[in-house]
């Protein structure tokens, strides 16, 4: 039973944002287990080398953007991923401070790999759907990702 004054509200597991959470969880850690076995890479990593070979170059606060990371936790993935001989860090030609990061030829050869298993992860999650639900699901993630940023 539901507490006093919630009588008509939707079952928390119910709920949009409970559902999607979830979703995230189940899959997240599995994930990040395959990118840590695979490649030797923390999630973070490996969502930022994903994020610098799809959209590079890349400065670390558009890197937080695009790899959906703080800008603390992009910048010390981004450094670990110099420091391993995968991305190139230069001096930004706009901003004295900043640096511009893109992929190393290790690192493009590596990112290849992360997008092959980021493939295989997706084909796993969304397996029960068929290609007109999946496409369905796309257009409605891409209308709220709209909506939420508008």
């Amino acid at each position: 039973m539901p507490p006093d004054g919630a009588a008509g509200a939707a079952a928390l597991e119910r709920t949009l944002s409970y559902r999607m959470h979830l979703v995230n969880k189940l899959t997240d850690k599995s994930s990040a287990d395959a990118y840590a076995h695979e490649f030797g890479l923390p999630v973070g990593q490996a969502r930022c080398l994903a994020a610098i070979g799809r959209f590079a170059p890349l400065s670390v606060i558009d890197l937080a953007g695009r790899s959906n990371l703080d800008k603390g936790q992009a910048s010390r993935a981004a450094q670990a991923l110099v420091e391993r001989g995968l991305v190139a860090k230069r001096p930004s030609d706009t901003d004295a401070r900043g640096v511009v990061l893109s992929l190393t030829p290790r690192g493009r050869k590596l990112w290849t790999d992360v997008m092959d298993l980021i493939a295989q992860r997706n084909a796993q999650i969304f397996g029960c759907l068929n290609a007109t639900e999946r496409k369905e699901l796309g257009r409605m993630l891409d209308r709220l990702i709209e909506h939420a940023r508008a």
